[in-house]
């Protein structure tokens, strides 16, 4: 098949797949895509907490965001090498909107390998998510920014990661 109709039907299924998110009802937002090879690079924005958790505490509200966030980064991953048969190796990176006027900030990363450990047996949602390959700092269920080099998306956008990613 055609790499641009692989690419064209993979981000279809994006949409398709994750139009809601199971905890938000905010649809997927896709902030790039690039495909190099046997590599592919995939960074998006975590979704926002829903309009009806308007009521929750803010910490109930903001671990649903986390969990949601958790979900979506290992849907992608399934998406991706379901869809693009091509693809060895992926990085994948999740952001979250910061204050006004200032860039998104780093969330999730993960170098992921088409080959996927055994997770069938696996309950925890953070474990399966550490077993995928994906990075990432929780505090009390909450996401937290990840500290050190690339923090913001705007410094590493022309940043090419996934070249030397080994899974």
């Amino acid at each position: 098949m055609n790499p641009f109709w692989e690419v064209a039907d993979f981000i279809r299924g994006l949409g398709r797949e994750m139009r809601f998110g199971e905890l938000s009802r905010a649809p997927f937002q896709l902030l790039r895509l690039e495909l190099r090879g046997e590599a592919l690079a995939c960074d998006w924005m975590a979704r926002p907490p829903d309009i009806w958790d308007a009521d929750l505490r803010p910490h109930q509200r903001e671990r649903n965001v986390s969990e949601q966030a958790l979900r979506d980064a290992i849907r992608v991953r399934d998406l991706a090498f379901d869809a693009l048969p091509q693809v060895e190796s992926a990085v994948l990176r999740a952001f979250r909107s910061s204050a006004a006027r200032e860039p998104p900030e780093l969330i999730l990363t993960g170098a992921a390998g088409r080959e996927a450990p055994p997770i069938l047996r696996v309950s925890s949602l953070v474990m399966r998510a550490k077993l995928y390959g994906f990075q990432f700092e929780l505090e009390d269920g909450i996401l937290q920014a990840l500290k050190g080099k690339g923090n913001g998306i705007f410094e590493v956008m022309n940043e090419i990661y996934f070249q030397g990613a080994t899974p």
